[in-house]
C-alpha cells in the first residue's frame, strides 16, 4: 500500500473516535479501556485542490483519484506496556510497523468519560506513553548487543564497531531520550534503520480537546510546551466534532464549518501533517481515463517513481515527460503546453518534483 501512521495513546484519549471520523468507518468508540485490541485499517485520501483543477483540464471519464495514507488504530497503552501489561507487547509490535506516530492526548474534562489515570493530566499522560516506547527500545537494543558481543571479543572489527555504536544508543535511551535525537555519523544510519526502533520514528501530538477547548485551553499549552521542546509538530482537533462532521454531506459540513468559523476540517489538518513528517510528495499522472495523484518519498528518482505506478513502466522505461499542474491548469491542455514549450523531457535519475505531471514512456 504505502505509508502508514499509527494512532497511538493512553486509554479513553479519543483514538478511535478520531480514526473513525479520519477514515468513515464505524470502529467501536466505547467509554471502557482495551475497547480496541486489534489495530483497525483504513486508507484516507489526501486533500489536494490541485487534483480537482487538474480534473478539469484532461475531464476523464473515470474522474480523479486522490494519494492515499495509511492510518491504523493501536490500542492504548498503559504503564507496563513495555512488559505485557495490557496487552502490551501485541500493541508494541504494532507500533513498529507504521511509518510514523500520531500521539493522541486528552486535553479536555468530560466526567462522563473516565480517564484511566483518574484525572486529566497532558504532561503525566505523554510521559507514560514515551516511556514505554523507550523501554521497548531499550529492550531491543540490548538484545542486539547480546547477539554481537561475543563476535566482537573475538577481534572482529566490524562487531566492535557495530556494538560501540549501540552501546551508545543504549546510554542515551536509558537517560529518558528518544532515538530519533541520537547523534551518529551518516556511514552508520543503516545501523540504527536496522533496528526498527519506535522512538526513531517521526512523531506528531494531537491535542485532542472538547468543542471549547478548540480555541486553546490549559491542557493544550502543556502539550504544546512539550512538543515545542521536542521539535514535534502538535495540533489542535476535537475528535467528537470531526466524528460529526464526517457524518454530514459536503455541503452540510462546509456550513458547519463556516458556523464555526473553520477554513476546513481538522482531519485534513491531520492528514497533511502525516504527509509532511513522513516527508512525502505528490506527482500527478493524467489522461482521458483518469487524473492521479501519488504519494512517494522526497527524493523519489522518475525511474522509482515508474515502478510506483508499475512494474512494467520501470522495467521499460525511456524518458519521462514532466509538465507542472500549475502551467498546465494556465494553459488549459497538454497540446498548449507542448505549443509553448513547457514540456521537459527527463531520464531515469530526474528528480520528481512536487507537483509535477508525468507521462512515463515506455517500452513493452
Amino acid at each position: 500500500m504505502g505509508f502508514k501512521c499509527g494512532i497511538v495513546g493512553l486509554p479513553n484519549v479519543g483514538k478511535s473516535t478520531l480514526f473513525n471520523a479520519l477514515t468513515f468507518s464505524s470502529v467501536p468508540a466505547e467509554n471502557y479501556p482495551f475497547c480496541t485490541i486489534d489495530p483497525n485499517f483504513g486508507v484516507v485520501p489526501v486533500p489536494d485542490e490541485r487534483l480537482k483543477l487538474l480534473g478539469k483540464v484532461f475531464n476523464p471519464k473515470r474522474g480523479v483519484t486522490p494519494a492515499v495514507i495509511e492510518f491504523v488504530d493501536i490500542a492504548g497503552l498503559v504503564k507496563g506496556a513495555s512488559k505485557g501489561e495490557g496487552l502490551g507487547n501485541q500493541f508494541l509490535a504494532h507500533i513498529r510497523e507504521v511509518d510514523a506516530i500520531i500521539h493522541i492526548v486528552r486535553c479536555f474534562e468530560d466526567e462522563n468519560v473516565a480517564h484511566v489515570n483518574g484525572d486529566v493530566n497532558p504532561r503525566r499522560d505523554i510521559e507514560i506513553v514515551e516511556m514505554e516506547l523507550i523501554l521497548k527500545d531499550i529492550e531491543t537494543i540490548q538484545r542486539r548487543i547480546e547477539k554481537i558481543r561475543n563476535i566482537a571479543r573475538s577481534g572482529d572489527k566490524k562487531a566492535q564497531h557495530q556494538l560501540s555504536i549501540y552501546e551508545d544508543l543504549l546510554s542515551h535511551l536509558n537517560n529518558g531520550k528518544f532515538a530519533s535525537s541520537f547523534k551518529f555519523h551518516p556511514e552508520d544510519k543503516a545501523l540504527i534503520d536496522e533496528l526498527h526502533l519506535l522512538t526513531n520514528k517521526r512523531f506528531i501530538y494531537v491535542a485532542n480537546v472538547d468543542e471549547a477547548g478548540l480555541k486553546g485551553n490549559k491542557y493544550v499549552d502543556e502539550v504544546v510546551k512539550i512538543a515545542q521542546s521536542e521539535g514535534v509538530p502538535v495540533l489542535v482537533i476535537c475528535a467528537k466534532l470531526e466524528a460529526e462532521l464526517a457524518q454530514l454531506t459536503e455541503e452540510e459540513r462546509r456550513e458547519f464549518l463556516k458556523e464555526l468559523g473553520l477554513d476546513e476540517p481538522g482531519l485534513n489538518k491531520v492528514v497533511k501533517a502525516g504527509y509532511e513528517v513522513l516527508d512525502l510528495i505528490t506527482f500527478f499522472t493524467g489522461n482521458e481515463n483518469e487524473v492521479r495523484a501519488w504519494a512517494v518519498k522526497r527524493g523519489t528518482t522518475a525511474y522509482e517513481a515508474a515502478g510506483k505506478i508499475h512494474s512494467d513502466f520501470q522495467k521499460g522505461f525511456i524518458k519521462a515527460e514532466i509538465m507542472r499542474w500549475d502551467e498546465l491548469v494556465k494553459y488549459g491542455s497538454e497540446h498548449a503546453l507542448r505549443e509553448h514549450g513547457l514540456v521537459k523531457f527527463e531520464g531515469k535519475e530526474y528528480i520528481v518534483q512536487d507537483g509535477d505531471v508525468i507521462l512515463f514512456r515506455f517500452q513493452t
